[in-house]
């Protein structure tokens, strides 16, 4: 059975297969976020790939990844306490958000060594479930795939947002997302983003090859492209057709409502 929610632990994972723009959905989201008048959004940069963080000119002096390190050296230096360690650690996860107006931002980090994520997730997870209730929303980019969510990194979010580019393929990782997140996650609303659409009639065709409820599509946008090509902050976007395309099918639509 799935747990009430208050607004106060609201949190929106933006998933997808990797290219099709979940980063500058998220990044879209998150400039719309910073005018509305939601009180205070935490955004998390949840890939390791950090692309949000570049998207926003983001850049913390400290990540989840940095804690993971700490931990490590603090319980290999010394016998710590289980409960003081942990209070530890979500007052640390605290500190290393970077606040910007209404917006904090919290990156997961992009880790040195080689191997398993599985600590990383752990932490992410909880920094997750632990830093949402202190805002009034929480927007996740999540790193591209299944992996996160079914690791259970996301087991906290309420609106699973799904992005495909104009392709089945994408589409088709977006339906296993959502297989893989109704065992895993406890979200309370599910919808999917076309983007980079020339068109309705294309966003419609796609969408005719999948039960995944449509919420709208985005179109093909210079302005994006340009904002990409120089690195620009997404934060200072002006209006253009694909931030007005984010307005219209998740604002105004809704989707983030209770």
């Amino acid at each position: 059975m799935k747990e009430e929610r208050t607004e106060a632990n609201q949190v929106i994972a933006v998933c997808g297969k990797g290219g099709v723009g979940k980063t500058t959905v998220s990044a879209l989201l998150a400039r719309l976020l910073a005018e509305e008048n939601r009180g205070k959004v935490l955004v998390v940069d949840a890939d390791p790939a950090v692309g949000l963080g570049m998207a926003l000119n983001r850049f913390p002096e400290n990540t989840v990844n940095d804690i993971r390190k700490e931990i490590i050296s603090t319980v290999r230096e010394h016998s710590t306490d289980s409960v003081d360690l942990a209070a530890s650690v979500d007052y640390k996860m605290m500190e290393i958000v970077l606040d910007s107006g209404n917006l904090g931002f919290l990156s997961v980090g992009r880790p040195e060594e080689e191997g398993c994520y599985c600590q990383l997730n752990t932490l992410l997870r909880e920094a997750i479930e632990s830093l949402s209730s202190h805002f009034s929303l929480t927007l996740v980019d999540a790193e591209a795939g299944v992996e996160q969510v079914n690791r259970r990194v996301m087991r906290s979010v309420s609106h699973l947002l799904l992005v495909s580019d104009t392709t089945l393929k994408a589409v088709r990782v977006a339906e296993s997302i959502r297989k893989v997140a109704d065992d895993a996650v406890n979200y309370r609303k599910l919808g999917l983003i076309i983007n980079r659409a020339r068109g309705e009639e294309e966003a419609g065709r796609l969408a005719s090859h999948t039960d995944l409820p449509l919420l709208g599509w985005v179109p093909e946008d210079d302005t994006v492209r340009e904002y990409d090509a120089e690195a620009r902050s997404f934060l200072d976007i002006p209006s253009c057709p694909a931030l007005e395309a984010v307005r219209s099918h998740i604002m105004d639509a809704g989707f983030l409502a209770q």
